[in-house]
């Protein structure tokens, strides 16, 4: 399931200059293959080996910084620029592709600076591009790392600015009202698997099936080397969210010695046996729990919302709605499909708890405008719809290129009826996203062994536990993969993204390990951030 849910129209069918380098970095960036036994073999060696190349290439070239063209929202003095990458890493003198890259000088003293802070915010699909703003917006959690370190933000491969990707056309992407994701009969179904394999089909012919081939999680992590070298930086600082964790976990395998600082926050569970296909059915576990934590929520602030006193009741109203928009769209816009696009967005952040429980108050008041608004994709917001597109489209490609998923319908329509009868909420939403990757065009890969190599130092893992999008269990296993790193556990919370909540118990910590690259002697637990009031 995607992280950036506004992007999600089609389940509803469905964040340094570069300088010359030394010698010793070219040499270094030439002696930086893979690590492992399993990454000593066959194309992922070549790759490694192309990633070297591109690496030493960029080293030489650098970025030309410059201001950010006016379309990109990005106002001095955030800089862009372009790192030009393999786009096959076995052929590393072949197709190059450009990718997006911005950056905010730290805003500390020579003496203080450290480098580069480098961001990826999830995804697959998410763009780091707004990541300088934190520091022009001076966002108070970020303060002192910005003292430090330039933030860099970029668009993955595929993403946004980067040679972007797409499936299906944008407006067609967005059309409202979609299919009731959850089937009511077998046509049902058999309508939801023609459009997931017209889906596929549709990245193979809107993108290529070239490009397809290399959308990959282990791509992603060289081009991140490729941004490293660069930058002019001999290691990389790295903060990733989301599946951002997971390209962080898979970098720090592949490039173990090229780690100096990592946070990863909110982690996608890096076991081969959980990319990708077992990942989207635990979080179709977890959002239900987190949405039953939102109706309590919402239930002890009836006095506000008016919605029932118990979580019972509030989902009898989820229930009168849903089943409201399914005999007759709402504003002939918004169905099931369209609810479940905005009202997912609680179970993900706090942030919204407040948002999404006076949209759904005021329908049950009588002002259905604010549900429509709210819910019912803007067809005149094309630059929108084109990123919105784009990210499911990324999102798809590498989830389905990154790993085998199984073939048979029968497998899927036996796991996902059984999950939905206890876990309703997000189950066959989330299957109709993904089941493009039965019939995917291209050849699927076997993930990386996400693992502890020789050079990597220790990492910060940042965690809570009621987390719906990348389930707590993710963080205990990379943590356990990664030999010296550290968890911090937010216990009994569960917005998606921690590092970005006031929260002193974790951001004096991640600050700490920025600024020093101290970690405790031992695994830390955190009592919740502050619970949104309305």
């Amino acid at each position: 399931m995607r992280d950036n849910f506004r992007s999600r129209s089609r389940t509803l069918a469905l964040g340094s200059a570069g300088a010359l380098v030394t010698a010793g970095l070219i040499a270094g960036a030439l002696a930086a293959p893979a690590a492992g036994a399993e990454a000593r073999h066959g194309g992922q060696d070549r790759a490694q080996q192309g990633a070297a190349i591109a690496a030493a290439r960029a080293a030489k070239a650098g970025i030309d910084w410059a201001d950010c063209p006016a379309d990109w929202a990005l106002t001095k003095p955030v800089q862009c620029g372009w790192v030009s990458v393999p786009l096959d890493y076995t052929e590393p003198y072949g197709k190059q592709i450009r990718l997006a890259v911005d950056r905010i000088g730290s805003t500390g003293t020579p003496a203080e600076r450290q480098g580069a802070l480098v961001y990826n915010p999830g995804g697959p699909g998410g763009s780091g591009m707004r990541f300088p703003l934190r520091v022009t917006n001076k966002n108070p959690l970020w303060v002192n790392a910005s003292k430090a370190y330039d933030f860099v933000g970029f668009d993955p491969r595929g993403v946004g600015h980067s040679a972007p990707i797409s499936c299906e056309d944008p407006q067609e992407f967005v059309k409202a009202p979609k299919a009731d994701p959850v089937p009511d009969t077998e046509a049902d179904k058999t309508a939801q698997r023609k459009l997931a394999e017209q889906y596929a089909d549709g990245c193979a012919e809107r993108t290529g099936r070239a490009m397809l081939q290399q959308m990959t999680t282990a791509n992603t992590a060289r081009d991140l080397d490729v941004i490293r070298a660069a930058l002019g930086e001999q290691k990389l600082n790295y903060l990733g969210v989301s599946y951002g964790t997971y390209l962080g976990a898979v970098y720090g395998t592949l490039f173990p010695g090229h780690v100096r600082r990592m946070i990863v926050d909110s982690v996608v569970n890096p076991s081969r046996k959980n990319i990708w296909y077992q990942a989207n059915l635990d979080q179709d576990v977890a959002f239900e729990g987190r949405w039953k934590d939102w109706e309590d929520w919402v239930a002890a602030h009836d006095s506000a919302f008016h919605l029932g006193t118990t979580r019972d009741a509030v989902q009898a109203k989820w229930l009168q709605l849903r089943a409201t928009a399914k005999a007759n769209p709402i504003g002939g816009v918004v169905g099931p499909a369209e609810l479940i696009g905005f009202f997912q967005s609680a179970p993900y952040y706090d942030s919204s708890w407040v948002p999404v429980a006076t949209v759904f108050s005021k329908y049950f008041a009588g002002d259905t405008q604010a549900l429509v608004d709210a819910a019912a994709p803007d067809l005149t917001d094309t630059a929108g719809n084109i990123t919105s597109e784009n990210g499911n489209a990324v999102y798809t490609a590498v989830e389905c290129t990154d790993a085998k998923w199984p073939t048979s319908w029968k497998k899927w329509d036996r796991d996902n009826t059984e999950l939905n009868t206890q876990y309703p909420f997000m189950t066959w939403a989330n299957a109709w996203l993904n089941l493009p990757c039965a019939t995917w065009p291209v050849k699927q890969q076997t993930p990386v062994n996400v693992k502890t190599h020789k050079g990597l130092p220790p990492v910060l893992i940042v965690q809570s536990t009621r987390d719906a999008a990348t389930p707590y269990a993710g963080a205990v296993e990379l943590h356990k993969r990664f030999k010296g790193s550290r968890l911090i556990t937010e216990q009994g919370a569960g917005s998606h993204g921690v590092t970005g909540l006031v929260n002193p118990c974790i951001n004096s910590r991640v600050d700490t390990y920025l600024l020093t690259g101290t970690l405790d002697g031992a695994d830390v637990t955190c009592t919740p951030h502050a619970t949104p009031q309305p």
